[in-house]
């Protein structure tokens, strides 16, 4: 019945969000976000050179009432939410926007906080679909082609946005104007016109070293000019309760109104977490399990590192022009358990080939083409021993292939990372 009600719901509203639409996004989008605003009280997205939020809720309310299809939020929410993953709370304690949002792993840090979407963006269309199965929306699509001033208002900003060179023409330019052209910039112009309390901004851990550290001073130093103090810092996901060596950017900018106290990162609850606590052990599947060249390999280590730690592996299957023909393929066993495997080219330090972890040691950095995979177990991890390695729950589901899934994962950010993040900002907000 719920599900016949709102398909009747999308029926009525179609031709009013056709009118809402930016280009680059569906009707769906505009109308799921709607239905999550009524439900959390919230503004609604709004082409504000033809309505206010205000007076669109109305249309909307006519246009429903006119059908008996007139419900209090709370009725609505179960109705939306009821069998979806990751639903927000119908009072929400602030309201936020999810920018770049691949997957959401950012949004569940921030719902778990007591906090309600009013809009999302990601360009995507198999992370779309990802994020629609799992939050009950779909995201509005290519930001840079949104206006800033027809998205609903909002406490606090989220963007893991990618990291682009900045332009250096030398001309006297202002900081906006060396964004321009990046999608940062789509992060400035929206800080700019809505003015939300606060930021909270993720990218790579090499962003604080790009271009010589010039990358990230442009991007301080606009935010400044923005009207928002900053404060960044590096933070390892292995420090947050998951088996991931994962090292990232995390910018927080507080909006200089606000005159708070200094923000602080949260430490972390040390590293006592193993990648045995989120195996499954029964789990045999044939598609997980390694190439019989690399469980040979494997193999080989362990029958020789007794009588050496490096152990040298057989170089004849590799052109002696290359690097693997050159200089050889050898084996170490560090003291945490993890197996590598590297071209052993003493002028590059010794480049690494290939990393295996193990039961009882962390994974390393899971990455949209690399899932990590265990020695001692023989087969990398599956899509739910992934989800857990970034800290999503196991009812997350992906209607999309394990490729795209393993993909989305590594895209996305560590949920417990985020969550731990938005806790602190919100001390400030008390």
């Amino acid at each position: 019945m719920s599900q016949q009600i709102i398909e009747k719901f999308v029926q009525l509203l179609s031709p009013l969000a056709v009118e809402h639409k930016p280009d680059c996004t569906s009707v769906s989008a505009v109308i799921d976000q709607w239905m999550h605003a009524l439900c959390t009280d919230s503004q609604l997205y709004c082409n504000k050179q033809i309505s206010t939020s205000a007076k669109l809720k109305s249309q909307i309310f006519g246009v429903l009432a006119q059908e008996s299809l007139l419900f209090d939020s709370k009725s609505l929410h179960r109705m939306i939410f009821d069998e979806k993953t990751l639903s927000p709370t119908v009072s929400p304690k602030f309201r936020f926007i999810d920018l770049f949002a691949g997957i959401g792993g950012i949004r569940i840090g921030a719902q778990l906080n007591g906090g309600a979407c009013v809009f999302s963006s990601e360009f995507d269309s198999f992370a779309q679909k990802t994020y629609a199965a799992n939050y009950g929306e779909v995201p509005f699509g290519d930001i840079t082609l949104i206006d800033a001033p027809n998205i609903p208002d909002h406490d606090l900003l989220l963007a893991g946005f990618p990291c682009q060179p900045f332009s250096y023409s030398g001309r006297c330019e202002g900081f906006e104007d060396k964004t321009r052209g990046t999608l940062f910039f789509d992060v400035l112009r929206i800080l700019e016109e809505k003015t939300p309390k606060f930021a909270l901004l993720e990218n790579v851990k090499g962003f604080k070293s790009h271009d010589k550290g010039k990358t990230m001073s442009i991007a301080l130093k606009a935010l400044d000019e923005a009207g928002y103090d900053t404060y960044w810092k590096i933070l390892n996901s292995y420090d947050f309760g998951v088996p991931q060596y994962r090292e990232r950017w995390y910018c927080v900018a507080i909006h200089k109104s606000l005159k708070t106290r200094e923000f602080t990162f949260p430490e972390g609850q040390g590293r006592s977490v193993k990648l045995r606590d989120i195996i499954d052990l029964n789990d045999e599947s044939p598609s997980l399990k390694l190439t019989k060249f690399e469980l040979d390999r494997i193999k080989f280590h362990f029958e020789h590192y007794k009588k050496t730690a490096r152990v040298q592996h057989d170089n004849a299957m590799y052109e002696p022009h290359t690097k693997k023909g050159r200089h050889g393929v050898y084996s170490f066993l560090k003291s945490d358990g993890s197996l590598r495997f590297h071209v052993g080219d003493h002028a590059k330090t010794q480049i690494q080939e290939a990393f295996y972890a193990c039961l009882d040691t962390y994974a390393p950095t899971i990455i949209a083409n690399r899932v990590p995979k265990l020695w001692d177990i023989g087969r990398k991890l599956s899509v739910i021993e992934s989800l857990r390695l970034q800290g999503f729950p196991d009812k997350f589901s992906f209607p999309v292939s394990n490729a795209q899934a393993y993909k989305q994962l590594g895209n996305s950010v560590t949920v417990n990372v985020v969550a731990a993040i938005v806790d602190k900002i919100l001390e400030l907000d008390g």
